[in-house]
Parts: C-alpha cells; sequence; structure tokens
C-alpha cells in the first residue's frame, strides 16, 4: 500500500497549488504538516526566478535569472536559471531533519515541493529526502517533474519505489484531485 504521495505534471499545471490545498485541509483537521514548497517570483510580469517558502513561512530564494551570487557561494545553474544553494540549503535541510513523528495519533505530513533539477544540485537535500522517506511516522507529500531529457537519479528512484502513488495532475483533472489525494495521504498516515 502507498505510503507517500507525489504529484507529476508539466511546470504550470498546479502541482504546487494542489499540495497548498491539500496541505490546508490536513491542517484543518488536525494532522502535524511541515515542509516546504518552490514559489515563482515574478517582476513586471516576467518570471525571474523561484524563491523556496517553509510551511513555518521563512522564505529565501531558491534561484534567479542570470544573478551574481557573492563571492564564496557554489553555483549551479538551469537554463537561465542560477541556483543559490547556501540559501536553499539553510530554509530546507533543517525541516527535512526534522520531519518525523510529532507524538499523539497518526503520522506527520512532510512537504517536499519539489524533488527537481534546481533542488538535485544539494547532495545533503537528495539524503535528507532519502532519509525522510525511510523514516517511520512520516507521510512524504512531493512533487517530480515528468520525465523528460536524461533522468533524474533521485526522481527515478521514488518513481520506483514501491510505497509511493503518483497522481499525473493535468488541466483537465486538477481541480477534481484534491478529495483522492487527501484520502490518500490520510490512508497512507494509518
Amino acid at each position: 500500500m502507498a505510503r507517500h504521495v507525489f504529484l507529476t505534471g508539466p511546470p504550470g499545471v498546479g502541482k504546487t497549488t494542489l499540495i497548498q490545498k491539500v496541505s490546508e485541509v490536513l491542517k484543518s483537521s488536525g494532522v502535524p504538516v511541515d515542509g516546504f514548497y518552490t514559489e515563482e517570483v515574478r517582476q513586471g510580469g516576467r518570471r525571474i526566478g523561484f524563491d523556496v517558502v517553509t510551511l513555518s513561512g521563512a522564505r529565501g530564494p531558491l534561484s534567479r535569472i542570470g544573478s551574481e551570487l557573492p563571492p564564496g557561494k557554489r553555483e549551479c545553474c538551469v537554463g537561465q536559471y542560477v541556483v543559490d544553494l547556501t540559501s536553499f540549503e539553510q530554509l530546507v535541510l533543517p525541516v527535512l531533519r526534522n520531519a518525523g513523528p510529532r507524538g499523539g495519533p497518526g503520522q506527520s505530513v512532510c512537504v517536499i515541493d519539489e524533488v527537481g533539477k534546481m533542488e538535485l544540485f544539494s547532495q545533503p537535500f537528495i539524503q535528507a529526502v532519502r532519509q525522510v522517506l525511510s523514516t517511520l511516522g512520516t507521510v512524504v507529500l512531493g512533487t517530480i517533474p515528468v520525465p523528460k531529457g536524461k533522468p533524474l537519479a533521485l526522481v527515478e528512484e521514488i518513481r520506483a519505489r514501491n510505497d509511493i502513488k503518483v497522481f499525473s495532475v493535468t488541466k483537465e483533472n486538477r481541480n477534481h484531485l484534491l478529495p483522492e489525494i487527501v484520502t490518500c495521504v490520510q490512508s497512507g498516515r494509518k
């Protein structure tokens, strides 16, 4: 039976919006939820990058278009975006390392949006995701990209696990998936 739930689909289809809605439903029913999501950053109607936002409200840059990082920062690029690994790791690693049972009945939910190219430049992130996926008492609600080009090792590892349910999000089904995803996450908590 699936314990963890991942959403996949093309960029902009609504995976993060669904993750946020599922998180709100779970929180309002008393389920402990923590984690992070990524959010577009726009300036003058144009996307200039992405921020990482934790569910506790902390925010920092994940990437920016061709941004100049201060000396000493590790640089990685995806297309025109420069990934700020230091900022990403400072926000996300503590959240992932603290994921786990919080006492009380059921299990906690850890949101990981997303396990994608930018995030996978971080080896500590890869290790932390593997750890959370194998932590008893924790259900992961995450997103992974649609397979395209060279396979991403951790994404393929996640797809191959027998304790994962993957939902493919499309413009046609995104408004109808919420109850099914909530039910799946709740059943993974039992």
